[in-house]
């Protein structure tokens, strides 16, 4: 049920840090914490084994660094992961792990509750029918209004820093969003990532070239070109049905 408490495991290798967390996490409404580690070690064993909801993750630690206890858990079970560090320059590796917000110490009260937002609306997606599960209009701030932008007219998604743009034919909206968070609110039938900072609509697509490198070059129907990454080559070729060269 997506109304059951938010069930919460901390992992970080300083026991200050930890305390602090667990402060922070006891005063917020909705959250149950399930337990904490000290190392990467204990924490692929806690995943598999308490299968939390979410779970605040240190990425340098002695040993088994975050990544390596998110990979090594993974094939039992993954859960919504906040990376949290000291270290800024994790965090492209941290969303391309498929984090749902990457806290940079010291945060306030306030960041932790928007990092509590995005994992409870992960897991509201995750249990949503598949006909549900995809919105057909996204709320975009434009001064003190929202505008609902409707998907189908999205051409493009391009991330900038910690915001990304909405390519809605000549119009560029911003949102302050994360690429991982934006690719999830999109219907994988309808859009594409191309790039780890490029998502596109597939039928906005005009022609497709073909690069010696094995990447693709794509024409919108507005004239924007975008080029994908060499990562993402079988995810395009699949959602385009492109044969290998």
């Amino acid at each position: 049920m997506t109304d059951a408490p938010l069930r919460v495991l901390v992992v970080d290798d300083e026991p200050m840090a930890r305390a602090r967390l667990r402060r922070m996490l006891g005063t917020e409404h909705g959250v149950h914490i399930v337990g904490e580690c000290s190392t990467g070690e204990e924490a692929a064993s806690a995943l598999a084994r308490m299968k939390p909801d979410v779970v605040f993750l240190d990425i340098q630690m002695p040993g088994i660094d975050g990544f390596g206890a998110l990979h090594r858990a993974s094939a039992e079970w993954r859960p919504h992961v906040v990376f949290v560090t000291a270290f800024g320059e994790h965090a492209v590796d941290a969303f391309e792990h498929g984090a749902v917000d990457y806290l940079l110490k010291p945060y306030s009260r306030e960041r932790l509750r928007l990092s509590l937002e995005r994992a409870r609306a992960g897991r509201q997606r995750a249990a949503s029918p598949p006909g549900d599960a995809f919105p057909e209009r996204l709320p975009v701030p434009v001064g003190h209004r929202l505008r609902m932008v409707p998907v189908a007219s999205i051409d493009c998604v391009i991330a900038r820093l910690n915001y990304v743009e909405l390519h809605v034919g000549a119009e560029r909206l911003v949102l302050r969003e994360t690429m991982t968070a934006m690719e999830s609110q999109l219907d994988p039938r309808r859009f594409v990532r191309i790039h780890r900072s490029r998502i596109v609509r597939i039928a906005a697509v005009g022609e497709i070239e073909t690069l010696e490198s094995g990447r693709y070059v794509f024409r919108l129907a507005t004239g924007m070109r975008l080029t994908s990454g060499p990562a993402y080559r079988e995810r395009v070729r699949q959602a385009f049905g492109l044969r290998a060269p």
